[in-house]
């Protein structure tokens, strides 16, 4: 599949110059700020639907402070090769792009840092490249020990068809339906929560079903007073996903029941210094999900973002940067 695509005008503006890396068997895009070669540097790692678009704040921040920082565009999304297979998006793959990527750069060791599925990247970093990873930062997305059940089966079970995660191993269904009209899509996804999660929780359980798809088709984007982003912002995101299509993005879902039979035997122990990056009001990684870490992860700090929604280095830029600035300035002084 061609990968080559141009980087919108918002982006490219917004973004330091794109490099590319050979890594793992694709072409990685990144962008790198600070002074490469001194100190430990950062690896901000992306979710969906996001690309290193997506930390331009932190990358700001860290170029501000002197700090090392590289943001890539992961596997299957934006300037970044989209293989085809499905099996090709599993947590192997993608933990071992970041380590090809510190390979071509020069980097033994690094600090990955990730929010929604890139945060599943980190953790999964640090257990199977723990050589490789001097600390770890989880934005919104905290450690999850390995379930006792296929996850798939379980959200199924307790969500139904219609959750988002169980509706995108339907093969092309959620592609098309993001790929209708990339623009309202992003518009859709990247919102201010409606209600905080205590109001959240208390809704009738068949409200709470994450059915996104459902609620994509009712989505009118006119006069959102939930939008926090630039008209700008929104078009690095959607003119990036139009031009690429959403199932690279998805694909990584495809592979929650194969890295849950992968992971069996692996050791779950984070035995390096973290910090664990908490929004108040994220319905899908509430905060609540990170009790119990200490047990796999025992050096690790919190900081709660309060009012945050799930796309917190986004909402509260400042408060994200000020933790995570922070907390490298004790852990990892300059």
């Amino acid at each position: 599949m061609s990968n080559v695509i141009e980087a919108p005008r918002a982006l490219a503006e917004a973004m330091p110059p794109v490099q590319f890396a050979d890594t793992n068997g694709i072409r990685m895009a990144y962008y790198e700020v600070g002074p490469k070669g001194e100190g430990v540097p950062v690896i901000f790692c992306h979710g969906f639907p996001e690309l290193a678009f997506s930390w331009r704040h932190q990358l700001d921040a860290f170029e501000a402070a002197g700090r090392w920082a590289i943001a890539p565009d992961q596997r299957g999304y934006g300037l970044t090769s989209r293989p085809e297979r499905i099996e090709n998006y599993d947590l192997e793959h993608l933990t071992a792009d970041i380590a090809g990527l510190m390979d071509a750069l020069g980097i033994e060791k690094a600090i990955p840092c990730g929010h929604d599925w890139g945060g599943m990247v980190v953790w999964q970093f640090a257990l199977r490249y723990p050589e490789r990873c001097a600390g770890v930062i989880g934005v919104n997305t905290p450690f999850l020990p390995r379930g006792q059940t296929d996850p798939i089966a379980a959200m199924r079970h307790v969500y139904g068809d219609d959750m988002y995660i169980v509706w995108f191993q339907k093969p092309g269904e959620a592609d098309a339906a993001l790929a209708t009209d990339p623009e309202r899509s992003m518009r859709f996804f990247m919102r201010k929560p409606q209600l905080t999660l205590k109001e959240y929780e208390q809704l009738p359980a068949e409200q709470r079903t994450l059915a996104l798809g459902e609620g994509l088709k009712l989505y009118d984007p006119a006069n959102d007073p939930q939008q926090f982003l630039s008209d700008d912002e929104i078009a690095a995101f959607s003119e990036t996903f139009a031009a690429t299509g959403f199932t690279g993005g998805i694909n990584w879902y495809r592979n929650f029941t194969r890295n849950w039979q992968a992971s069996a035997d692996l050791v779950e122990k984070v035995d390096v210094p973290s910090l664990m990056v908490m929004a108040e009001n994220d319905v899908v990684l509430s905060p609540a999900m990170t009790e119990g870490m200490e047990r796999y992860v025992p050096d690790l700090e919190r900081v709660l973002v309060e009012k945050s929604g799930h796309w917190t280095q986004q909402e509260y830029p400042e408060d994200v940067n000020r933790a995570i600035l922070g907390w490298l300035d004790k852990r990892f002084p300059g």
